[in-house]
């Protein structure tokens, strides 16, 4: 589902003429496949969000290969980028990323209000999905009218609500207090079982590792391990 083949990345500092390169990723390697849970740990600095930001096309490789469902997407320009990530990719993050000044239906209706849905079939969703993570009650809110767990959830939903077949992930409890965590935890390893969907995770917390079937670790940009975990 996601093939990466000597991926590495730099950026450059400095004036034109006297550039010096700042690896970030080093020449990594990887494949995740369909219906995984794969969590990508690291110090901070290690590359983690790197590798993420290449996975959904917000920034280009230096040098290497990015394969997403079989298709080639290294050489992306951004317009396609965009519509690739509108039909293969949702994104959650530990910020939530909400606007403020739309209520929890309408963050989740956004993509499909940019994707062209009737009004109809946006209803239908979003009220689906509403009932789905338990806010129902609260589709008037805005997100400052909701507690951090609350607000997690309609990020959960707006990532859902093309129906992609992969999740990006970054560090999606960072925010969240232990018991939301471990209920946000619990219904991706739902999704994941039911439906297929495949995650790839960002994480710094021991606790979010332990539900992935797979845990890649970062040093200073390189790939350094990548292991199975224990059945579930």
């Amino acid at each position: 589902m996601i093939k990466v083949e000597s991926l590495s990345h730099a950026f450059y500092v400095g004036k034109k003429n006297n550039r010096q390169e700042v690896p970030v990723l080093r020449d990594i390697n990887l494949q995740i496949q369909e219906g995984e849970i794969v969590s990508i740990v690291g110090r901070s600095g290690s590359g983690k969000s790197t590798l993420l930001n290449l996975m959904s096309g917000y920034i280009k490789p230096t040098q290497g290969d990015l394969y997403i469902n079989e298709e080639r997407v290294t050489e992306f320009k951004e317009s396609k980028w965009a519509d690739f990530r509108s039909e293969h990719l949702g994104f959650i993050f530990q910020s939530f990323q909400l606007i403020p000044s739309m209520t929890a239906y309408q963050n989740i209706e956004l993509p499909l209000v940019m994707k062209g849905i009737s009004e109809y079939e946006r209803k239908r969703r979003v009220d689906k999905l509403l009932e789905r993570v338990g806010l129902s009650d609260f589709r008037e809110h805005y997100p400052s009218e909701l507690s951090g767990g609350q607000q997690q959830r309609v990020s959960v939903a707006r990532a859902l609500i093309v129906n992609p077949p992969i999740i990006l992930a970054d560090e999606p409890t960072g925010s969240l207090d232990q018991e939301t965590e471990k209920e946000l935890l619990d219904f991706i390893q739902k999704l994941n079982k039911e439906e297929k969907i495949t995650f790839v995770i960002i994480t710094h917390d021991e606790e979010v590792a332990q539900i992935a079937d797979r845990t890649i670790r970062l040093e200073d940009g390189r790939l350094v391990s990548d292991r199975e975990e224990a059945a579930k």
